[in-house]
């Protein structure tokens, strides 16, 4: 389960709007006459910027025109984002409706974008605009452009609110924005996403101290980046986690994010100790098999005849693989209070099965220890041991 945290991105009454940049004005015309039946899925969006457009460059500015220029901030519903949904659901709803808060906007954008064939991804965090912190979460965009990253808000681009009403108007200060120039108004929670070497702080971005300052520690984001792609999701999110804390709990919006990481974290970690213990349940099983196979070899009273050291490996394979188990599931965490009493159930199979083993293992050291003729009286009739657990 991974664990939601609401974006709602909200603007202000009064947004500065860049004018239509000439450069994009065939891109956003061809982008504007893509048929309506081609809107109602990212894919018909996505095939029709591929054959329409060659380069990342005019791919991506037909994505963030068409996003920018198709959704509308739903005003009435800022307040109200259902965190159950998937990314897909979103998208869904999006589409069908053409109305979204600033988590559809970027939703739509990033998969568009991928789907192109541009990498991209959605940023979390929060913004300033006008000297003022807003007091809500935002998302928004990036995307890799010859090999160079820029920032993209299709929400801040496609308008803003009017005496509360939202008003639709392209606004390209927020299209391949430069990291070094978005960073006084946008900021994410982590300042991976920031895109620099020299990130600035939450404090420094609530004082406007947001110029580079190569005083600091030089950060090679590039190459942290690229070693992202090595880790696990589990790492991702814990190493977030730490530079998170580094740039400081400076507001309400940090802390609830942070928190939703902590618990995304523990889900990992819950994950991975139920993995744990599947994989010890099934080392288990195995071992059962192999104790059934030698209580059937001594039900048989030992027939056909095997070495001495054949038999003795035959119950102390299980006994040590039992031991194993044993061992392993100590060091089991936590996995949640609908698998406590299975955990507790495997351990207790565990040790049982482990005692009648070192007892079966006693008899066949007995047992070898004597005469061929004294050996054929030892024998008396075993059960099974228990049942395999799933």
């Amino acid at each position: 389960m991974k664990i939601k945290f609401l974006f709602f991105g909200f603007f202000f009454s009064i947004l500065s709007f860049g004018q239509v940049n000439i450069e994009y004005a065939s891109i956003d015309k061809k982008i504007a006459a893509i048929l309506n039946n081609l809107t109602t899925s990212t894919d018909g969006i996505a095939g029709f910027i591929n054959t329409n457009f060659k380069s990342d460059n005019d791919k991506i500015r037909a994505v963030f025109y068409w996003t920018a220029s198709n959704i509308s901030y739903d005003v009435k519903n800022a307040f109200s984002l259902n965190s159950n949904q998937t990314a897909s659901e979103k998208i869904e709803k999006v589409l069908k409706t053409k109305k979204g808060v600033c988590i559809h906007y970027a939703e739509v954008f990033n998969e568009i974008s991928n789907k192109v064939g541009v990498k991209s991804l959605i940023i979390e965090g929060y913004t300033k605009q006008n000297g003022k912190i807003a007091t809500l979460s935002h998302a928004w965009c990036a995307a890799q452009i010859d090999n160079k990253w820029y920032i993209f808000d299709p929400t801040w681009g496609s308008g803003g609110l009017y005496n509360g009403k939202f008003v639709k108007k392209i606004n390209n200060y927020y299209f391949k924005a430069e990291p070094s120039k978005i960073i006084d108004s946008h900021i994410p929670f982590d300042f991976l996403w920031q895109f620099l070497n020299y990130p600035i702080t939450n404090q420094e971005f609530y004082e406007g101290k947001v110029q580079v300052d190569k005083s600091k520690k030089y950060f090679d984001f590039d190459s942290e980046l690229k070693r992202q792609d090595s880790l696990s999701d589990m790492e991702r999110v814990s190493e977030s986690i730490k530079r998170i804390e580094a740039n400081g709990i400076k507001n309400k919006m940090i802390f609830d994010y942070l928190t939703s990481k902590r618990k995304e974290l523990d889900v990992y970690n819950q994950n991975k100790n139920i993995e744990r213990l599947n994989s010890i349940a099934t080392e288990y099983n195995q071992a059962i098999v192999l104790l059934n196979d030698f209580i059937n070899y001594r039900n048989k009273r030992f027939k056909p005849s095997l070495l001495d050291y054949e038999i003795l490996q035959m119950i102390q394979s299980p006994k040590v693989a039992f031991a194993k188990c044993r061992k392993d599931i100590i060091t089991v965490g936590f996995v949640g209070v609908q698998n406590e009493s299975n955990l507790r159930s495997i351990k207790k199979s565990i040790n049982e099965a482990l005692t009648q083993a070192e007892e079966h293992e006693l008899f066949v050291k007995d047992y070898l220890s004597k005469s061929k003729l004294v050996r054929k009286t030892m024998f008396t009739k075993v059960s099974w041991f228990g049942i395999p657990l799933n």
